[in-house]
């Protein structure tokens, strides 16, 4: 009798059933446990405040929003959970548009699918900026989508400054102040 290779594949409305915290990518669950833990909490915090003053008070910067640990369904089969984000189209009560920025924290259990899975879901997405944040080497790998739809490396980031030029306007962020 010959195997056969089943791949169960789930969609939107699993997703919101599940208990727990969950990622969905192209139909395949991903469990986000344990929570995490305080270095990439405060790390988050402290990279939505500097991407917060970089928006605030900027004439085409002001209709973007910066989030935390949000759902971005991308599509049916498809829901991710970015640590930060920013976005600057009009959005209701889920994100649904690619945003401009979107940074993950890595950590031991999320480095492959950061650092594989999620550049290119984000890639084909659309996203701007992709910065991958190494709290226990205190370095932001930044990466920038070109006119190819490709992403080029800005630069890796400690204590530096980096411009990020958005679709209505740009703003500055301080790497140095995400590891005090």
């Amino acid at each position: 009798m010959e195997a056969i290779n089943y791949n169960e594949r789930y969609n939107r409305d699993d997703y919101y059933r599940w208990e727990g915290d969950w990622e969905l990518i192209e139909g395949h669950p991903y469990a986000m446990s344990p929570a995490p833990g305080v270095t990439h909490q405060r790390v988050s915090l402290k990279i939505a405040m500097e991407l917060e003053k970089g928006v605030e008070g900027k004439g085409g910067c002001r209709e973007c929003l910066v989030l935390q640990d949000v759902d971005y369904e991308i599509s049916e089969d498809t829901i991710v959970r970015p640590d930060v984000l920013l976005i600057c189209k009009e959005i209701k009560e889920s994100v649904d548009k690619a945003p401009e920025v979107i940074f993950e924290i890595i950590s031991a259990s999320t480095a492959r699918r950061d650092e594989s899975v999620k550049m290119e879901l984000y890639r084909r997405e659309g996203v701007r900026y992709y910065g991958l944040v190494y709290p226990n080497r205190s370095v932001v790998k930044l990466y920038r989508l070109n006119s190819n739809g490709e992403y080029m490396k800005v630069d890796d980031f400690t204590n530096e400054k980096c411009r990020l030029e958005l679709s209505a306007c740009s703003l500055e962020i301080d790497f140095s102040k995400i590891w005090r």
